[in-house]
Formats: C-alpha cells, sequence, structure tokens
C-alpha cells in the first residue's frame, strides 16, 4: 500500500491541496476558497484527491494545513468578545501603542481600534518591580470585581497581562484561579504562559490577539477533524506556524497567536528546503497568490526570522521601516514582507487621473471579471488574460475555464475610458504597476536590510508569481530565478516539508560585562531541556532533536534589538566572543556602522526542532504527463518596444536541460510562467524550470 502525505493551504482566491506519496507521485489540484466555512473547501479539495487517487483514507499517513482563519478574524473584527485584566493605571497600553505610523505627514491616518473595548480593560491592584519583587500585593477584592464584570458582560475570552509578569507571574497565576473557578467556560490566556518577555505593550497586544482569535480558531480546526473523522482519516492533524515549524492541533487551538501567518510560512519553507537540496543558499522569495504576495529571503542557507510583526493593518505598506498599522504579535515568525498585490487585486482610476492597484480585491467570490462569476472589476488577472500571458480559453488545465472578452471590457469600462487610452495600454500600466508594487516588498526584506538583491536567486511562486517574476528580476537587477515545479501550490507543497519546530523565550536583560557565564548557561540549559521535552512527549529521541539558541541584543542605550544565532555548543567566555561580532556585523548590514559600546543582551530564544527520521523531500517528483498536442503559438504584448510577438507556448514536460530562447510561454495546471525576449529556460533534474537573463 501505497501511503500519501496531504498538504492544504487556505488562499484568499483558492484552496490548494497536494497528495504526496513516499515514491514522489505528486497530486495537486485548486478548488475555490468558501469565506463562510473555509473548512468545506478543504473537506471538497482532500474528498476529490482521494477519489481521484483511488485510495483509502487508510492510505493517508498526514494531513498538513496552513490557514488564514486568523488573520481573517482580526482583520474583519470578528474574533471573540474579550476581556483584558491588567495592573491599575495601565489598562489604556493597547491605546497608546508605539509611537510609530506606517504613512508620514498624514494626519488623517486612524490606527485600527484596539481589539478590546475600554469598558472591558479591567484594573487591578498589585505591582511588580522589573527584577519580580513583589511592590505591592495583589488585591483579592479587585481580581473578584473584574469577574464579576467578565461575568456580568458575558466575555467570550480573557487575557490576563500584568506589569513585570514576565520577571515573577505570580499574581497572574492567582488570579489565573480565580477565573478557572468562577468562569470555567471562558476561554483564559495568561501572558506569563505565553509570554514571558519584557516589553509592555508588545506583550499584552499578543496575549489579547492570542485571546481574540482563539474560539475562531478552535471552532474551525474544530470543524476539520470531525469532517476528516467523517471521512475516514484518523491521523492527528499538525498545522504550520508562523515560525515555519509545524505544530499540534492542540497546540494551535491553545496558542493560535503563533499560527497568524501560517500560509505564507509554508512557502518559505518549501523554498528553504528545495534550496538545500540544489545547493542553493542564498534566496529572494517571491509568492505571489490572488489577494496579496509576499517576500522573504533564505541568506547562508537560513530562513530569516524576525522577533515581532504586525497583523490587521494597511497591508498595502510594505516598507519594512514604516510601521504602526496594524496590532503587533511578539512572537518569532518568518521574516516577511506583504503588499495588496495578487491576481484579484483591482485596479482602478484614482482622481488624480492615474491607474491604482489594490489592495483591494476581488476575492474568490466574484473573482476577476474573467471568471464569468460576475465580477465587474478590472483586475491583474484580466491584464494578464488580455496581454496573452495566460491562456485565453482556460485555466487550471481547462477546469476553469475563462472569458477574454470579459476581461477587455472590465479594463476598458474602469480603466481605458476614463484615461483616454487603449485596453491593451490599460492592461500594460496595470502589470507594471503591480510589479512595481511587489518590488516594494522585495527590496523590504533586500536593500532594506542592507543586502544587494543582485546576488540572491529569485524563487518564484502562487498562481501569479512566475508571470510576475521576470519583470520583476529585471528591475531588481537579478540574472537568475527557479520557479519550482507545482508552483500554484508551493505553499501546500512546503507544508510537507516543513519540520515539528517549538520556540521559547526568557527575558534576560543584561549587558556582557554585567553577566555571569555560569548564570547564562543554568538559565539555557533549563530552557534546552524544556524545549527537549517537549519533542520527547511527542514522539522524538534525542537523536532526533535539534536545538538552535538565538539572542535578541542591541549596543547599550538603544532601543530596538537585532536578533542573531548564538554559537552551538557549551556556553563560555568564547562563546560571548563570538557573538558579540555576529552581531556586529548584522548591525552594519542593517544600519551600516559599528560602535564600541558595550553590547546588551535582551531575550533568549530557543528553537527545539523535531526531525524526522528519513528526509521529507522526495529525492525526485514524478510529474504528470500532459496531454497537449506540442508547442502551439498566440500573440503576447510585451511592452511598447516590441509589441506583440508570436510567441510559442510550452508544457513543462516540453522544457529539457538545453536553455530555450524567449519569449516563451509556459503552462502547466497551477501556473504559467513567462520568459521574456533575452531570458532562456531550462529545467534541472528536479524538474524546475530555471530562468536565466542573456545580454
Amino acid at each position: 500500500m501505497v501511503d500519501y502525505r496531504i498538504g492544504v493551504d487556505i488562499g484568499g482566491t483558492f484552496t490548494d491541496v497536494v497528495f504526496l506519496s513516499s515514491g514522489g507521485h505528486v497530486l495537486a489540484r485548486k478548488v475555490a476558497s468558501t469565506p463562510d466555512d473555509y473548512s468545506r473547501a478543504v473537506l471538497e479539495a482532500i474528498d476529490n484527491g482521494v477519489k481521484e487517487l483511488g485510495i483509502g483514507p487508510d492510505s493517508v499517513s498526514e494531513v498538513s494545513h496552513g490557514f488564514t482563519v486568523a488573520t481573517n478574524a482580526i482583520i474583519e473584527n470578528k474574533g471573540a468578545k474579550t476581556a483584558l485584566i491588567t495592573t491599575e493605571g495601565f489598562r489604556d497600553v493597547l491605546e497608546l501603542r508605539r509611537n510609530r505610523v506606517p504613512r508620514l505627514y498624514d494626519l488623517y491616518y486612524e490606527k485600527p481600534p484596539a481589539l478590546v473595548t475600554r469598558q472591558l480593560r479591567l484594573e487591578v491592584r498589585e505591582r511588580l518591580n522589573f527584577q519580580g519583587e513583589v511592590l505591592r500585593p495583589l488585591d483579592n477584592a479587585d481580581v473578584d470585581k473584574a469577574v464579576d464584570r467578565i461575568l456580568e458582560e458575558e466575555v467570550e475570552a480573557v487575557a490576563v497581562c500584568l506589569l513585570h509578569s514576565y520577571a515573577n507571574p505570580d499574581h497572574e497565576q492567582q488570579i489565573g484561579q480565580v477565573i478557572r473557578q468562577r468562569a470555567p467556560d471562558v476561554i483564559l490566556t495568561l501572558s506569563s504562559d505565553l509570554l514571558p518577555e519584557m516589553k509592555e505593550y508588545e506583550r499584552t497586544s499578543t496575549t489579547v490577539i492570542n485571546c481574540y482569535v482563539r474560539p475562531v480558531v478552535e471552532r474551525y480546526l474544530g470543524r476539520l477533524i470531525e469532517g476528516l473523522q467523517r471521512m475516514g482519516i484518523s491521523v492527528p492533524l499538525v498545522v504550520m506556524q508562523s515560525n515555519g515549524g509545524l505544530a499540534t492541533s492542540s497546540i494551535a487551538m491553545e496558542k493560535p497567536v503563533y499560527c497568524i501567518e501560517s500560509g505564507p510560512a509554508a512557502g518559505v519553507v518549501g523554498a528553504y528546503h528545495l534550496g538545500s537540496r540544489l545547493g542553493l543558499d542564498d534566496l529572494m522569495t517571491l509568492d505571489m497568490g490572488g489577494t496579496t504576495a509576499k517576500a522573504s529571503i533564505i541568506e547562508n542557507g537560513e530562513i530569516l526570522q524576525a522577533p515581532e510583526y504586525e497583523v490587521g493593518g494597511d497591508i498595502s505598506a510594505g516598507h519594512r521601516l514604516l510601521r504602526g498599522s496594524g496590532h503587533i504579535l511578539r512572537v518569532p515568525s518568518i521574516d516577511l514582507a506583504e503588499v495588496g498585490a495578487g491576481g484579484g487585486s483591482i485596479a482602478s482610476v484614482d482622481r488624480g487621473g492615474s491607474i491604482r492597484v489594490g489592495p483591494q480585491s476581488s476575492g474568490a467570490v466574484p473573482g476577476p471579471a474573467c471568471y464569468r462569476q460576475g465580477g465587474q472589476d478590472a483586475t491583474v488577472t484580466d491584464a494578464d488574460v488580455l496581454l496573452g500571458y495566460l491562456n485565453p480559453e482556460y485555466l487550471l488545465g481547462g477546469d476553469f475555464p475563462i472569458d477574454r472578452d470579459l476581461a477587455e471590457e472590465a479594463i476598458t469600462r474602469n480603466v481605458a475610458m476614463p484615461l483616454g487610452i487603449s485596453a491593451v495600454e490599460a492592461a500594460q500600466g496595470i502589470h507594471l504597476l503591480v510589479n512595481s508594487n511587489m518590488a516594494r516588498a522585495l527590496r523590504a526584506v533586500s536593500s532594506e536590510r542592507g543586502r544587494d538583491p543582485r546576488r540572491f536567486v529569485l524563487f518564484s511562486f502562487g498562481g501569479g508569481g512566475p508571470v510576475h517574476a521576470a519583470g520583476l528580476a529585471e528591475m531588481l537587477g537579478i540574472s537568475r530565478m527557479v520557479v519550482p515545479p507545482f508552483p500554484g501550490v508551493f505553499s501546500s507543497f512546503g507544508l510537507l516539508l516543513a519540520n515539528v519546530e517549538h520556540h521559547f523565550v526568557r527575558t534576560y536583560y543584561k549587558t556582557f560585562d554585567q553577566l555571569q557565564v555560569s548564570d547564562l548557561a543554568e538559565i539555557l540549559d533549563g530552557v534546552w531541556e524544556e524545549g527537549r521535552q517537549q519533542l520527547r512527549a511527542e514522539g522524538f529521541a534525542d537523536s532526533a532533536q535539534q536545538i538552535v539558541t538565538q539572542v535578541d541584543m542591541k549596543y547599550k542605550g538603544q532601543v530596538s534589538e537585532l536578533t542573531v544565532l548564538m554559537p552551538p555548543g557549551k556556553v563560555t567566555q568564547r562563546t560571548l566572543s563570538e557573538l558579540g561580532e555576529v552581531f556586529a556585523e548584522e548591525h552594519v548590514k542593517s544600519f551600516g556602522y559599528r560602535t564600541d559600546a558595550p553590547y546588551q543582551m535582551v531575550n533568549l530564544r530557543v528553537i527545539a526542532r523535531g526531525l524526522s527520521q528519513e528526509s521529507r523531500t522526495p529525492e525526485r517528483l514524478d510529474l504528470p504527463v500532459s496531454d497537449r498536442n506540442g508547442p502551439s503559438k498566440r500573440q503576447v504584448y510585451f511592452g511598447g518596444d516590441t509589441g506583440w510577438i508570436d510567441t510559442t507556448v510550452i508544457d513543462r514536460g516540453g522544457l529539457t536541460d538545453i536553455p530555450a530562447d524567449g519569449p516563451l510561454i509556459i503552462e502547466e495546471y497551477d501556473s504559467t510562467t513567462v520568459v521574456p525576449p533575452r531570458w532562456r529556460a531550462s529545467v534541472d533534474s528536479w524538474r524546475n524550470i530555471i530562468l536565466e537573463r542573456g545580454t
């Protein structure tokens, strides 16, 4: 019996599913997402795949999942009714936030409202200092009063976040005990359990978000697990976390804040594992879906992590130095830059007479005009159809017929006529503008972090990524690109390559001249053992574990810190010397200078990974055989300099290791790769499409 592992990723427009056998056989399919209940599309996609493969439910050995349910709940303000219990005088920390805005000189910008209304932000009298010493004992009468209010208001979830509780959790635990006794049905999160780390606003915001989305995630995953069981699939469901590691569904339900960016993370993980197999240590990833485009980098064979990110704000603000548009999440995440630029992004003409693309999207319903589902807006997909980049007759191997005339009508009505230009000129303007928007995301993870984008290989996936990648590469001076197999569902594929991963953090606020090496070693030994115990409980022997340590550091006197990798092995004075040099080099890359100021440790971060005994990346892939009747031709528009060109259209299977000169259109079930003039395309042994720019 052949075993299959299943990866499912929810997007704004499509839900993607990949079936991967141990022998490398792959079945990839897309179905329209179902925003009213995302689990319906997931279950439909899995059920269709099982039937198409002709396998029984006992042939399924793993189901891995990436979802956007938590993100959508925040963006749409449809989370749980949440209360916050905090130290007297700190109820407004969610309103005060950080003094950061995404758009300079915008006097009318308004931050999104706090996720907890002021009347449900409850105070208790108590006080600890930064060392965890009790300055004022917890007032039990205040706790009872707060719980009375919670019961009266029929609150669904309660976040408890007291000042300096990371140094001493006793007061939070006392409050938690009272809530569990008097309000056992209320969902409870203590900040000292979730995020024992300094920075009051960040810790409060993270704890509140965990409460806000937890009931939504619990209901969603519960329905999904029940649906799988009805199908006879009884293997545990594992969920992708924002940090790129897998976790059990029970952990995801308890701490959904770690899974906010689960979908985008999966694609980067897939690129990392595939890049490792190909010997590519420096990759810049581009994931263009129906609603957004995400960028990240893999440098020196390591995925870059960010200790915090924002959610629920202006997703079109791709500039990494302009923050403040959303709610802060202080949890480890793959460092992503995201812009509202996808195939469904709506194009219009603003009051100044200029084309605007995104961040609004046509979504799955009604979708682009060419989808024939009633959409009236002009979108990026409509523009790509009109320019000849996408098959004017069908997508998804014929499963999804489209209408070129409807695309032309939408672009003419919404963009061309208001500007007094032709529909083709309008489509080209839309295409170039969305490329410019996506270039902001790519620059945000490269040049704005002190990295030259020209030394990276562009790794492009998502349904729209390979269509636009060559144009983006031209903008950034990148000369080599990789398009993996099944690019349109590659995030689902990445889910099947990831490992189990858990993150732990401890605040350790000391300069190098203040700390004792023995004390630091003792703390790290304790956190390392906590990680090992978690992995042992999940069935990973010590030999199948990997422990990685990171440190949040800064120069003494700085406000913000950088996260750097601590050298492996026993902690010694030499370890500190090497760590200081690593930090100084990263500071030069990020900010352009180093100084003689003392090094300041802030937080210790430990990553505990559970490694599979066998490689999760197959040695080879068994790609489906196309029923295409050889190459064909169609007119494709490559800009005003060249105009329309009669371009060869081939299937991915028609490429060989001998480079083929562009212009060329490469079609497959889930995506299309555009090879412009002056570029060449070939395939390697793993059936990746390799694009190289000529002179």
